[in-house]
């Protein structure tokens, strides 16, 4: 599946809201990918790896003007969502994946092996980053963005991912692959209700 080379495709969200699985999806679908495996390698947090450039460094390259967003055009790469506050002018289609709070803070906690114990001064901050990048995002005119929820998405993929699919223009002849990456029994944090 081709997508359009003028164009920087990003999938966004904060830390630990679903951003690798929604990788995996895309990647599932035959969506062009930029990542570096070598850079981050799978471990048990995310066994199926975290799908990042340069480990993570992208930001920091942003910030400074340094990284080859030209270079990635036409192809997915994760940025979370800070890094979204430094991109440039250009043209950009996002997914942000968003997550049930409480179940972000378990899943920190557990790849940290402590407990946050400033916990509700973390999920203000994380809440108003959120928040803040969202407005952001919907408010640039050179940004196309689709929210999706990572609860949703595991509940019920086949209408999450029509909704991807249908933000990309991609044939559903894809979808299968993509709702199979979908799977449950990563979902680990799991929150009642969530």
């Amino acid at each position: 599946m081709k997508l359009d080379n003028t164009i920087n495709y990003i999938a966004s969200g904060i830390e630990r809201s679903g951003t690798s699985l929604l990788m995996q999806i895309l990647e599932a679908g035959g969506l062009p990918m930029a990542f570096d495996t070598a850079s981050r390698p799978p471990d048990d947090n995310n066994p199926r790896g975290y799908y990042e450039l340069e480990s993570g460094k992208i930001i920091s390259r942003l910030m400074n003007g340094t990284f080859p967003l030209a270079d990635h055009r036409g192809r997915f790469i994760k940025i979370t969502a800070f890094g979204l506050k430094f991109l440039p002018p250009g043209k950009y289609r996002i997914i942000y994946t968003e997550r049930n709070i409480e179940e972000v803070l378990d899943s920190m906690e557990k790849m940290a092996k402590l407990q946050d114990q400033n916990r509700e001064e973390t999920k203000a901050s994380f809440i108003k980053l959120n928040d803040m990048i969202k407005s952001l995002i919907t408010g640039r005119e050179d940004v196309d963005v689709l929210f999706v929820n990572y609860n949703r998405i595991v509940a019920d993929p086949i209408t999450e991912i029509r909704k991807i699919c249908d933000f990309l223009g991609s044939g559903a002849e894809n979808e299968a692959a993509m709702v199979a990456a979908v799977d449950a029994k990563l979902y680990r944090k799991r929150r009642p209700n969530a």
